[in-house]
Order: structure tokens, then C-alpha cells, then sequence
């Protein structure tokens, strides 16, 4: 499983904010190479990208590049310059489609083989920006054993109906379709759903951390992210508490030692656990221990020479 709670866009051709973006918490760091970086620019942002990745992987985070889309043309010069085994996964942006996975699929596959590098490691997560997309979620998702998650982005989507995404209701029942059905797409094809970006002011703190609860409560796992101070809360709310982990395991235990007593369920801390709560407790322990092991890889991560990031894949 790859941890996806908070996932920080760095612009791709930027080796102050990406060496800056190194040293946050952030379980994934996204080399933008799409919306972050201008058209004359991409040449060097494609360089800069697929040289850092070693650099970030040693720092402990788990490296996406973001491409262009598929109309602009641009998507296999982007992977061409960018695949190589340090690369854990491409965000696809606007999928509209499994057509559009299967495309961006066989051109990381041409590049595998190519470069021969590890097969079928490079995971794949689309955003859905925009209403043929959201309709098709679900087809996005289950289209490639390569996905990991779908990612929402809600620019986009508000452009596509005319709507301007700075000026949100406080509710964003504007949203609460796409972020439903992107979700329960997500959860039925076995993927991780990822909010979108927060659109408000980054002063606006009590803005922000309603819609970072907002996005938990409609079951996504993570959210993304554009400044580094926004890692620490993200990360927090999308990790169960240490009570909720000591009971899961707890839970987890208590139905264990029942089934093998031939029991199909048992009271455990006056709740009755059959397997639908056992499987919850189970899924809850996993995360945790995920979030374990990406903690543990950050604290051992060397510090990283500047150096580093220019010393190629």
C-alpha cells in the first residue's frame, strides 16, 4: 500500500521549493510538470524533475511526477524524461476515461521495458477534473491494476460548470457530488480517494481544517496539498488516535481467539465485534501500521546533500 494521507504539488522546475519540500512530512511529493510550470519551461522542469527523484527518495518520501494531459501532447516526453526506478507513481491529470489510462499505461510500459526497469512498479493516479470524468470514475479506477487512488481536483471541475473555485460556499454542497461519487468509485474499484486542493487563503486556517475534516468524513484517505504548512494538520486528521489503534487491535484479537473457539462473534469492551467490525478493526491497524513505517523511513532517512539532487537517477 502506498501512503497517500498528504501529498505535496512542488513545481517541477523549482529546485528551491522541491529541496524546501524534502524536509516536510508530506508521504508523497509531486513534481508538477502540468499547471506549476510554463509551456517554455517544461523542457527544463522535465529535467530537473527526473534528476531530483533519487534525491527525494532518500529523503523518505514516495516521488509522483504529474504530467501533462493526453490532449496536449506532451504526456510521453514528460515519462520519457522521468521514468526510472526512483519513480513511484504518475499523476495523470483530466482523465475522462479508461481509455486515457490504458494509453498513459502502455507508454509507461514502453519506457520499462526501455529503460528496463522494474515492471509494473510505477502506479498510476488520475485526477478527475471534470464532469465526463466524475461520470466515469469508477471505469478510471478499475481500468489498470496500476491505480492506486483517484485524485480530485476541483479547479477544473467549477470551470467546467462555470463555476470559479476561489469563491466557494462555506458548505461546498457545489462539491458534494463529484466528492461522493469520486469516492464510493474509489472504494468499489479497491483505491484510495485523494481531496483536492484547498482553493481558499492560506491565512484561513479554520476554512481549511473544516474542509480537511469535510473530505474525512466523506471517506477520502488524503488529501493534496500546495504550501508545506498545510502537512501537519492533514497528516493528523486522516491518522486514527492511539485509542482508536489500541482498541482495533484489541478487537482484532478478541474475534480472533472467538473464531478459533468456533465463535462467529464476541463482546469486547461491551461491543459486540462480528466480522464486518473486524474487518474495520483490521483495516484501521493497517493504516496504522503504514503510517508506522513511513514515519520510521523518514526518521532514518539521511540528510541529503544538495548535491544529490543533481546527481541523476
Amino acid at each position: 500500500m502506498i501512503l497517500l494521507r498528504s501529498v505535496l504539488f512542488v513545481p517541477g522546475n523549482s529546485m528551491r521549493m522541491i529541496t524546501k519540500a524534502a524536509t516536510t512530512e508530506a508521504d508523497a511529493l509531486i513534481l508538477d510538470l502540468e499547471d506549476a510550470v510554463a509551456s517554455q519551461d517544461k523542457p527544463t522542469a522535465r529535467v530537473i524533475s527526473g534528476s531530483c527523484l533519487k534525491a527525494l527518495k532518500a529523503a523518505g518520501a514516495t516521488t509522483i511526477v504529474r504530467v501533462n494531459a493526453l490532449p496536449t501532447g506532451l504526456t510521453s516526453e514528460d515519462l520519457r524524461a522521468v521514468a526510472n526506478n526512483n519513480l513511484d507513481g504518475v499523476m495523470l491529470p483530466k482523465a475522462e476515461g479508461e481509455s486515457d489510462i490504458t494509453q498513459v499505461e502502455d507508454i509507461i510500459a514502453m519506457e520499462e521495458e526501455r529503460k528496463r526497469l522494474d515492471t509494473g512498479r510505477i502506479a498510476l493516479v488520475p485526477i478527475i477534473e471534470t464532469a465526463k470524468g466524475v461520470v466515469h470514475a469508477f471505469d478510471i479506477a478499475s481500468a489498470s491494476t496500476r491505480v492506486v487512488a483517484l485524485a480530485f481536483g476541483a479547479g477544473d471541475y467549477c470551470r467546467d460548470l462555470g463555476r470559479n473555485p476561489s469563491f466557494l460556499s462555506s458548505e461546498q454542497n457545489e462539491l458534494l457530488y463529484a466528492r461522493s461519487q469520486i469516492v464510493n468509485s474509489a472504494v468499489a474499484a479497491g483505491v484510495q480517494a485523494l481531496d483536492t486542493v484547498y482553493f481558499g487563503l492560506l491565512t484561513d486556517k479554520e476554512s481549511f481544517t473544516q474542509e480537511v475534516r469535510r473530505g474525512l468524513q466523506l471517506g477520502f484517505r488524503g488529501k493534496s496539498l500546495i504550501h508545506p504548512s498545510q502537512v501537519g494538520l492533514v497528516n493528523k486528521t486522516f491518522a486514527p488516535s492511539e485509542e482508536e489503534v489500541s482498541y482495533a487491535r484489541g478487537a482484532a484479537a478478541a474475534f480472533e481467539d472467538a473464531q478459533a473457539r468456533g465463535l462467529g462473534a464476541v463482546s469486547y469492551q461491551g461491543r459486540m465485534i462480528d466480522y464486518m467490525s473486524y474487518c474495520q478493526a483490521k483495516d484501521l491497524v493497517a493504516l496504522a501500521d503504514s503510517i508506522a513505517a513511513k514515519e520510521e523511513q523518514r526518521r532514518r532517512a539521511s540528510y541529503v546533500p544538495l548535491k544529490t539532487y543533481f546527481a541523476g537517477p
